[in-house]
């Protein structure tokens, strides 16, 4: 992979870039909040989408390149990632349809700026459904909000033993439960199948003969 710095509006991030030769289009990757782009559900999923040709490209947002592990606020990291896939599609992914997503925190980017990045779809890995409450009295807070806007079709690998919930499935969003709990770690196999079944059926992605 070829590590390329970008601009955005919070310092800089990092991208790792993984081109292929006439791709037919491209996936996108962030990580989580306090993780790296070297997640094992991550890597699984890099490599399954380069054996389908597809570029692949793994993003390091600017507080983790900056050497912090607390993530930055929601605006803060889409504004950044809307920035890196902006650079990145009048550079190494022009005119490629892309699939964007992420693990956790970096699942919930993708689905808040799906629609500003052009998203072809969004892939959601261990999306953190329901976050910890620090009030066990307090009602369950959900994000299911950020998927459900999601117009793009959008594909959840989740753990069945998931702390952070269980996403439904709805017209247009998939959910495929595996093995294993957030890290997605147990069953890497699962989770690439999963992925790789999806990715051959998103609209909007260039086929070959």
């Amino acid at each position: 992979m070829e590590a390329i710095e970008i601009d955005t509006p919070h310092g800089p991030a990092r991208a790792h870039v993984a081109p292929a030769a006439d791709p037919p289009g491209a996936v996108v990757l962030g990580h989580g909040a306090g993780g790296s782009v070297t997640a094992p559900d991550l890597r699984a999923v890099a490599e399954v989408a380069s054996a389908a040709g597809m570029t692949v490209v793994l993003v390091e947002q600017p507080y983790r390149v900056a050497g912090r592990r607390s993530a930055a606020p929601a605006h803060q990291l889409d504004a950044a990632w809307t920035a890196v896939l902006d650079a990145l599609r009048d550079g190494p992914l022009g005119g490629l349809a892309v699939v964007a997503g992420g693990r956790s925190s970096g699942a919930r980017v993708a689905c808040r700026t799906a629609t500003a990045t052009g998203a072809a779809g969004v892939l959601c890995l261990a999306f953190p459904l329901v976050p910890p409450r620090r009030d066990p009295a307090a009602p369950p807070k959900s994000r299911q909000p950020e998927l459900d806007a999601v117009e793009v079709p959008v594909l959840v690998v989740q753990g069945d033993g998931d702390a952070f919930g269980m996403p439904e499935p709805a017209p247009g969003r998939e959910v495929a439960v595996v093995r294993g709990g957030h890290r997605l770690a147990t069953d890497l196999g699962a989770v690439g199948e999963a992925v790789g079944e999806w990715l051959a059926r998103v609209p909007g992605l260039a086929r070959h003969g």
